[in-house]
């Protein structure tokens, strides 16, 4: 595969990080761009980040994961209980930028950038999913509870069967690093609690990090 394989960690609605992104890291046709899931909630802008991700697949490969925030969000689309616990996760930030009151009232190209996510990506060398993984079995077996809900916090998964390095998030890093067990990185880096929104372009290891207003990291 010709071009970089560039993952973008939780992006939780804070458009500004992931525009300062997008321009740093200015995306070619041969990249693939995999954007880890939890795309809204939490953060103040998820319409605008949506559209940008829709315009982002316009100048190169986009591969979205669904993250366990977007499950919600298509479950109460659908017609799914839980509005209450949504809400207290982020969910309330998401209505009040769109100015509705259900996800029902979401755009439905939103709905539908969401509805075409894909559960995992994997290429030569790397796996990519949410949140966590079951090392013992291949990813088409995983159970989607663990690839979008699991925490990798208590007990981290243990290298992968296919012997592939995975990248995942979910599992926020407070210190606003990425956490590196050599066989996982998780780039969930808590732009939502402070810290950054990270990108890696896995093959070479390079870092982009921007923060909720969009200031680039300055590593000095």
């Amino acid at each position: 595969m010709s071009g970089r394989i560039i993952a973008i960690g939780d992006i939780h609605g804070y458009a500004e990080a992931l525009a300062a992104l997008i321009d740093a890291i200015r995306p070619e046709a041969d990249d693939t761009v995999v954007a880890v899931g939890d795309y809204g909630d939490r953060g103040p802008d998820t319409p605008r980040a949506l559209d940008d991700l829709i315009a982002l697949a316009q100048r190169c490969r986009l591969v979205p994961l669904l993250g366990n925030h977007d499950e919600m969000l298509l479950d109460l689309y659908h017609g799914e209980p839980g509005l209450e616990d949504w809400l207290s996760w982020g969910g309330e930030e998401t209505l009040m930028a769109y100015g509705c009151s259900h996800p029902r009232q979401i755009p439905e190209r939103h709905i539908e950038f969401l509805e075409g996510c894909a559960t995992y990506h994997e290429t030569d060398r790397h796996i990519f999913v949410h949140a966590s993984y079951d090392p013992e079995l291949p990813l088409d077996c995983q159970e989607p509870e663990v690839l979008r809900w699991a925490s990798i916090r208590s007990r981290a998964p243990g290298p992968h069967c296919s012997g592939k390095i995975a990248i995942v998030g979910h599992t926020v890093q407070r210190n606003g690093r990425i956490l590196d067990l050599a066989h996982l990185k998780c780039i969930d880096t808590g732009c939502y609690c402070g810290g950054w929104l990270t990108a890696l372009e896995v093959q070479t290891g390079q870092v982009w990090q921007a923060d909720a207003e969009g200031r680039m990291r300055d590593e000095g």
